[in-house]
């Protein structure tokens, strides 16, 4: 002990591995984050996120939407189209990059951290960890990248006022839903900078994230939805997907367009690329894969932002013929990765998107899926993850208006708990405060968005109708 006591403190002695969080810390001072934050405020006063200035040369609606459609499966894109013109909420969900390029001119702060990238409202949901216990969490990170925490919040604080809307609340209470995800956020962020760091790390969302956020108006709802992800299981999945052969196999059953089998040979070069997937994996989960065979693999349909991105299930067969249903979806770069240099952030360089998205969804979550990996398919990135583990989501946009504010207190908890993992928390609540100054200018931009948003999706809807652009409507 006496040795160890000789050795003089070094404070940040990991930080050369980690992305810096501001410019400031990377030029070495580390006396006080939270002096530092308060800082920032004279620079970038909190007030100042209340505006929206939407840059020149912005693309339309529909030049934006057939720009994110460049490399999808042409077949598949009138889907994704026939999403987003739904709604408004709809369309700000597979709207990421058009939302980035929107952000580009907004105040910054330069505090960087590992950001979702598509923190929209209907992104957070439960799942099951290993144990098939259930947590409650952001759940889609292929745009995750290094970036300013500031656009998550906002992405957030916008599909909230977008969801009341949908959800018939009044004005006052759409905003209220950004206002209070806002202050849930920044009092989170406070709570986590006084905890030990260990503490803070750890912080998982459980029932004790609701009253914290003060969220107990969503006690109903998320009891309901925790019993249905409960059964929401890779033997449901298979049971419905899937027919029993005389043999004991099983192979999946077309049901077009969302799933349909694929030729022998694509399934062999599916089936080929988890060798790669398992070398992804820590070892001590190599045993337990050990024990399954792999049955089939078909092509399955995802999401509103991912649709037309390519998408497999496999279905793998245990000893008692028990499923385990693996999803290999492409990883495409991140929607964001052309607007961070102009907002003063160099991406990190990768060369392997899957890997990009499941190193990133590990460093935002306390608990990540335990089969969590990447792998290659015909030259193209994949991530891989277990499709079904007991996954379970609120729609924001079907909750009764007083749940609205409720829901916004919950994410933004949670949200603040998936940067504090990248971003000292004492920085970030430094700058915050403890007034409601930034809760105000955000639930204000969020409005303008909002409004911006419903702009868009009117134009979208309407080069539907006048054929310029093709939409399937109702998959």
């Amino acid at each position: 002990m006496s040795q160890i006591a000789r050795v003089p403190a070094v404070a940040g002695f990991a930080r050369r591995a980690l992305a810096p969080s501001t410019a400031a810390s990377a030029s070495g001072s580390v006396a006080s984050p939270k002096r530092e934050g308060k800082e920032l405020r004279k620079r970038v006063p909190r007030s100042s996120h209340n505006s929206l200035v939407l840059p020149d040369g912005r693309p339309d609606a529909v030049q934006a939407v057939e720009e994110s459609n460049r490399g999808r499966v042409t077949a598949l894109t009138p889907i994704r189209v026939g999403r987003m013109s739904a709604t408004p909420f709809a369309f700000l969900r597979g709207a990421a990059g058009l939302m980035a390029h929107d952000l580009v001119g907004t105040p910054l702060t330069g505090v960087s951290a590992q950001i979702c990238g598509d923190a929209h409202a209907a992104n957070f949901g439960l799942y099951g960890d290993a144990r098939g216990r259930l947590v409650i969490d952001l759940n889609d990170f292929d745009e995750t990248e290094i970036g300013p925490w500031e656009w998550d919040l906002k992405r957030l604080a916008a599909s909230l006022v977008l969801a009341g809307r949908e959800a018939g609340a009044d004005e006052d209470t759409c905003r209220a839903g950004a206002f209070d995800m806002v202050g849930a956020y920044r009092r989170t962020m406070r709570l986590l900078a006084k905890l030990p760091v260990l503490d803070a790390w750890n912080a998982i969302a459980d029932e004790e994230l609701v009253s914290h956020a003060d969220a107990r108006d969503l006690l109903g709802t998320l009891e309901r939805v925790s019993e249905k992800a409960r059964s929401n299981t890779s033997a449901r999945f298979a049971a419905k997907a899937t027919t029993k052969g005389g043999d004991g196999s099983r192979t999946f059953v077309d049901a077009p367009p969302v799933l349909r089998r694929v030729p022998d040979e694509e399934a062999a070069r599916v089936a080929g690329a988890l060798e790669e997937y398992l070398a992804s994996l820590p070892h001590d989960r190599l045993p337990l894969l050990a024990r399954y065979a792999i049955h089939d693999v078909a092509f399955r349909v995802v999401g509103t932002g991912s649709v037309g991105t390519r998408s497999y299930v496999v279905l793998l067969l245990d000893h008692r013929g028990e499923p385990l249903v693996l999803q290999v979806k492409e990883a495409r770069a991140s929607a964001l990765l052309p607007y961070l240099p102009a907002a003063g952030f160099e991406p990190v360089q990768t060369e392997h998107h899957g890997r990009r998205v499941v190193l990133g969804q590990k460093r935002m979550q306390v608990v990540s899926d335990s089969l969590l990996g990447w792998t290659t398919v015909d030259e193209k990135p994949y991530q891989v993850r277990q499709f079904r583990n007991r996954k379970g989501s609120v729609d924001p946009a079907a909750l009764a208006a007083d749940q609205i504010d409720d829901y916004g207190r919950m994410t933004g908890a949670l949200l603040a708990r998936a940067h504090a993992h990248s971003a000292d928390p004492r920085l970030i609540a430094g700058y915050c405060g403890k007034n409601e100054e930034l809760d105000e200018a955000v639930a204000g931009f969020a409005v303008a968005y909002a409004d911006r948003t419903e702009a868009d999706h009117a134009d979208l809807v309407a080069a539907v109708r006048q054929g310029r652009i093709a939409a399937e409507q109702g998959v």
